[in-house]
């Protein structure tokens, strides 16, 4: 039996929607709201109501009525930290939503749009993957500063999609894989997954990590720290330059691929450089998290729009082919991954988990306090 599925992204202007026969995309949307209307807004949560109604509007043009829809799942943060895995969408989940205490940003309305979607038709709703997983081992966790650990901040959905997809390629039950998995859009997000769990990445939101299309990644501390007590900058200029306008963005003035692509071929050697900086700081990461995984990696998966770019991908298997193969899914894939987990619920075929409130890393109970 095909089952209908909705799906839902809340993000900061725009809301995308989908729905899916099975796992077949039957129709999909990328709802715009007024940037205006979305001021007047003095919280996340007052804009409810505004993106419910818009939502439906839309729905309504296409001739979609959720009284068809099988169950509902969303991309929604807010939440403490989590194991991976499909949470029904409980009460602890709309209360740490509708507070707004860990986050303020619409991805806290998705669970509750669904929520609201699947009590009016009595089907269940469900988060997949929340960005706020968190599988870390212990050892992944602390820095050289007390005081500063280390936490997961990937691309948490679509990462673990295409690790399913690679492990059903190779034979294999995703929880008897390794993989070292590349997300690499905008943000880049690296992530060593073993035996179905991501016990180690780079941080995207704190500027952990290889260099990205518009993130500056890692880079040496004590030029940046004087940079910020140079009185040139904000705070939140400084921010932007980690997390908005570094990367290929700082160096070459642009993240289109396509444009950087042209000036290689027109023989712009400053672009070649930094095109291969970008691969070459990408694939020392991928041997590092080889290491992670004590060498044995089933294959090497990149995803996100920079995988579509074949030559980034083969500059990028120059640097890493001698540790495993690689699986290249372009693009991203995140309302699939909600469509898919959705299907896995109805059909049994993954336990569900219960979202509790309870993080599942809080600190080192056996840390001395001072040294």
């Amino acid at each position: 039996m095909a089952y209908k599925i909705f799906t839902l992204s809340p993000g900061s202007t725009s809301t995308k929607l989908a729905v899916f026969d099975g796992e077949e995309l039957i129709f999909k949307a990328n709802v715009t709201h007024d940037p205006e209307k979305l001021k007047t807004f003095a919280r996340v949560n007052e804009q409810l109501p505004y993106r419910v109604e818009t939502i439906m509007e839309e729905l309504k043009k296409a001739g979609i009525d959720i009284k068809d829809m099988d169950a509902f799942a969303a991309y929604s943060g807010g939440l403490e930290s989590t194991p991976g895995g499909i949470f029904p969408v409980n009460d602890k989940i709309i209360e740490d939503c509708t507070s707004g205490r860990l986050m303020e940003h619409p991805a806290i309305l998705g669970a509750q749009i669904i929520r609201k979607f699947a009590d009016e038709v009595s089907k269940p709703a469900y988060l997949v993957n929340p960005p706020d997983v968190d599988e870390f081992e212990a050892v992944a966790r602390l820095t050289g500063i007390k005081g500063i650990y280390r936490e997961s901040h990937v691309h948490v959905l679509n990462q673990k999609e295409v690790a399913m997809r690679a492990a059903k390629e190779l034979g294999k039950k995703y929880e008897e894989t390794n993989l070292i998995v590349c997300h690499v859009g905008g943000g880049l997000s690296i992530t060593a997954q073993k035996h179905g769990k991501i016990v180690d990445g780079n941080d995207v939101l704190n500027g952990d990590g290889p260099m990205a299309p518009n993130r500056s990644g890692y880079v040496p501390l004590m030029p940046v720290v004087k940079m910020c007590y140079s009185g040139k900058y904000t705070l939140q200029q400084m921010k932007e330059k980690i997390s908005k306008t570094g990367g290929l963005i700082s160096l070459l003035g642009t993240d289109d691929m396509r444009i950087i692509d042209k000036k290689i071929e027109e023989g712009d050697k400053w672009a070649s450089l930094v095109f291969d900086n970008f691969a070459y700081q990408l694939g020392k990461y991928i041997g590092s998290y080889a290491c992670v995984l004590n060498g044995q990696v089933d294959a090497i998966v990149m995803t996100g729009g920079c995988s579509k770019d074949e030559m980034f991908i083969e500059k990028v298997k120059e640097h890493t082919g001698w540790i495993a193969p690689m699986i290249v899914y372009g693009g991203d894939f995140e309302m699939e991954a909600l469509a898919s987990g959705a299907v896995r619920a109805l059909n049994g075929e993954e336990e569900l988990k219960e979202y509790t409130g309870v993080p599942v890393w809080s600190g080192f109970d056996f840390e001395p306090e001072t040294i």
